[in-house]
């Protein structure tokens, strides 16, 4: 599900494509925004690309009853996603900052990094979590790191967390893939590769 440019949605393809994510099928992109560049770069990838119609909301909730995927995935979504009972638990989002400084309604893109910078914090990242009923406050799956210079600008550290994020989502589908993830009072546990969890999050119905 996406709300702007697309890069996010792409990269995961391009990682499908790699062979790094095993057993992973991208099909079908929610696009709160007709006006969204998600919209023709995600069509021309050749996924499914669906539109709201007068009420982003509750299209978006209706999508997702429809396709009923085993994963969500918020690449970027800007929309407060009202999660239908079947997908508890079953969706993920990415944020371009370390959670939990610099998250909540209306916290996104270049907000966050002019928000970091203001702050003059040394460090920043992103962060992989679990989506609840408020923003940007369900259990951390991931976090990556990156350091923050003092000529940085909201573009140039803006670049640098996105690496992070093109790298950290991937890893975090492999993980709920594998059933190496599961929820236990409020957090998340990785298991070892070599012994997942008998039962995990994301586990195909």
């Amino acid at each position: 599900m996406a709300s702007g440019g697309g890069r996010t949605v792409l990269n995961l393809l391009e990682s499908i494509s790699r062979g790094d994510l095993c057993d992973v099928a991208l099909e079908h992109v929610f696009v709160s925004r007709h006006d969204a560049p998600a919209v023709e770069r995600c069509s021309k990838a050749g996924l499914h690309v669906h539109l709201p119609d007068s009420n982003v909301d509750v299209s978006a909730k209706q999508f997702l009853i429809d396709t009923s995927p085993d994963l969500v995935l918020l690449c970027g979504y800007l929309r407060h996603l009202q999660i239908p009972v079947d997908l508890t638990d079953r969706v993920l989002n990415i944020h371009p900052s370390l959670l939990p400084a610099f998250g909540g309604q209306g916290m996104y893109g270049q907000r966050v990094h002019a928000a970091v910078l203001n702050a003059k914090h040394t460090e920043s990242g992103c962060t992989v979590h679990l989506v609840d009923d408020t923003y940007d406050s369900g259990p951390i799956v991931l976090q990556r790191t990156c350091p923050v210079y003092e000529h940085d600008t909201p573009d140039t550290l803006a670049s640098r967390v996105f690496q992070l994020e093109c790298d950290v989502l991937p890893e975090a589908i492999s993980l709920a893939t594998q059933g190496r993830l599961r929820l236990i009072e409020g957090c998340i546990e990785v298991a070892p590769e070599s012994t997942p969890w008998p039962i995990a999050l994301f586990d195909p119905r």
